[in-house]
């Protein structure tokens, strides 16, 4: 067997590598499209809406939230 053709051979052994990974591909994201479509029915069932998280703020003052922040800056100015 010369190079010619170990090369020849190697190189179709890398294209039919990467075909079988490329249609392997685009079959996971097609399959992973069509699930979506098929259970967006149920997903309420299996993931409920989360809740409105509440504000780190909340039930705070203006003049509270001024204080912690100067403590803060107090804190961090005196390490």
């Amino acid at each position: 067997m010369s190079n010619m053709e170990l090369l020849a051979s190697g190189m179709k052994l890398l294209v039919c590598g990467m075909g079988v990974v490329y249609v392997f591909l685009v079959v996971m994201i097609v399959s992973i499209n069509l699930m979506s479509v098929l259970l967006r029915p149920w997903a309420d069932k299996f993931e409920p809406k989360p809740a409105a998280p509440a504000g780190p703020a909340a039930g705070k003052s203006e003049a509270e939230l001024a204080a912690a922040a100067v403590a803060a800056v107090a804190l961090h100015r005196g390490r």
